[in-house]
């Protein structure tokens, strides 16, 4: 079974870009359908032109258990907005109108097994999405998920912890494509001050096992972890921050002045992340 698809999806061509001028990535996620799907097109679109490299959009589930409040709030307003599955594709198929950002959709395993893996993969896949990554899916339980939507040509990401063995990471690196997502904490999502001291070691054991770029979370809410990210990995993936602002600039209503506010704050801190990983180390290989 192919690990990866056969032909190199937006998300391999853009991270190979970023290993050719030595840049790091950002990650952006935020939950779709959080005020609205329409809002979410526009924020998306504006954390494109702001610098975002990969978009990762949130499927909203009713017991997110990875999140932290955050998220979780994120996404029970979503699902009160109306928000499915299906709308979040056709949100992908209105986003390709307009741009070619890579995009992920991060859901957890159960909305996509009521679709049924077929039927997700192929209407994913039409509708413009380059990768899936669903947070509580194991290796072991994977092989189908895996081999239908490489015949699709989308990219799988599994995540790789702190409590990962190496040989537990070689294999979660070996089920994935696009890149392997590698979680700086055990802990569920949500800003933090500052990286765990075992970081580092972390990622060099993920260096050891695998050649995909790889790209942390977790925690990443201020521009001086980009820069310190900038010397270690491939990525950054931002999450709880931008899901933060748009909770804080919407919190008395999704009126046009609030989503206007809530798009500011976005490209704000994203281009903030920008300028921080072009001026922090620029991207090596971590000897393992």
């Amino acid at each position: 079974m192919p690990a990866a698809p056969p032909n190199p999806t937006r998300i391999s061509k853009r991270f190979a870009e970023l290993r050719a001028s030595g840049e790091l990535g950002l990650v952006a996620y935020i939950t779709a359908g959080d005020p609205s799907l329409d809002t979410t097109l526009k924020f998306v679109l504006d954390l494109a032109g702001a610098g975002a490299d990969v978009i990762e959009l949130g499927v909203p589930f009713s017991d997110p258990l990875a999140d932290g409040p955050t998220i979780q709030r994120a996404s029970e307003r979503a699902l009160r907005a109306g928000t499915t599955l299906v709308g979040v594709l056709d949100l992908v198929r209105r986003t390709r109108r307009s741009s070619q950002v890579p995009l992920v959709l991060f859901s957890y395993y159960n909305p996509i097994l009521q679709m049924g893996l077929e039927k997700f993969a192929s209407s994913a896949a039409a509708a413009g999405a380059d990768g899936v990554l669903a947070t509580d899916l194991t290796p072991e339980e994977a092989d189908d998920y895996r081999r239908i939507l490489a015949a699709h040509h989308l990219d799988t990401i599994f995540l790789g912890a702190p409590t990962s063995t190496d040989e537990r990471l070689a294999k979660i690196a070996a089920c994935s494509s696009g890149f392997l997502y590698l979680i700086s904490r055990t802990a569920v999502t949500g800003a933090k001050d500052a990286f765990p001291e075992d970081l580092p070691a972390l990622i060099r054991r993920a260096r050891a096992v695998t050649q995909l770029p790889i790209a942390v979370g977790f925690g990443i809410s201020l521009p001086g972890h980009v820069s310190v990210l900038g010397g270690l990995a491939d990525a950054a993936v931002v999450g709880s921050a931008l899901v933060s602002d748009i909770e804080n600039a919407t919190k008395s209503g999704a009126s046009p002045s609030a989503i206007d506010a809530a798009a500011m704050a976005l490209t704000n801190r994203i281009r903030g992340f920008r300028e921080a990983a072009r001026h922090g180390l620029s991207r090596r290989e971590v000897a393992p």
